[in-house]
């Protein structure tokens, strides 16, 4: 069974409308996310400024309950600094490790942008040849007869270079700016953690 590139050149044209598809698709989930976090990233950070107006030497934080991945990660530092008789070394392996969780949460499918991405313009050159290959292999069959055929046949292999650098700068947009508002976001949750230790 053998495979035409018409078709082939179809499928990777198809695959980049597919990448389309899942960026546009992580990164609206993770804009929402991220606005959601924003907004309880400034609850913490009133809690915080509350404890800290109260009692300077013991900044803990009567946080409000939440389940978001900041929430639950403060509330479980403060409860192990309530405890009492925790040593500063596992104060701050906890701390470490909370940051660790928060930056995994808040960094999750970023890495589907990349490799999208790298693939794009890979997958937008193969349909390129592809494309002409097919153009070339009915000219060869069939001759030379209309030029215009062979440059709707070339302007359609080209097409598929197009979409994929186009998908490749529309993910790196989403990437840049998501990975960016995730770096505010940890960096700040970091912050929180060094002022609310006792």
């Amino acid at each position: 069974m053998q495979i035409s590139q018409d078709f082939l050149h179809a499928a990777t044209i198809n695959l980049l409308y597919a990448g389309i598809a899942i960026l546009t698709f992580v990164i609206l989930e993770r804009l929402v996310y991220y606005v959601h976090l924003m907004s309880r990233r400034t609850r913490i950070a009133k809690a915080i400024a509350t404890a800290m107006a109260r009692d300077a030497s013991h900044p803990l934080p009567e946080l409000a309950p939440g389940r978001d991945v900041l929430t639950l990660s403060m509330q479980e530092y403060v409860a192990v600094q309530r405890k009492g008789a925790v040593t500063r070394s596992r104060i701050e392996d906890l701390s470490a490790a909370l940051f660790l969780r928060v930056d995994g949460k808040v960094n999750r499918g970023l890495w589907i942008l990349d490799t999208i991405v790298t693939a794009a313009p890979l997958l937008g050159l193969l349909g390129t040849i592809l494309g002409i290959m097919d153009t070339f292999q009915a000219l060869s069959a069939g001759g030379v007869s209309d030029p215009s055929a062979v440059s709707r046949g070339i302007g359609s292999a080209l097409f598929a270079t197009a979409i994929g650098i186009g998908t490749a700068l529309y993910g790196l947009l989403g990437h840049n700016v998501l990975h960016r508002l995730g770096e505010c976001i940890t960096e700040d949750f970091k912050g929180f953690l060094l002022e609310a230790t006792e």
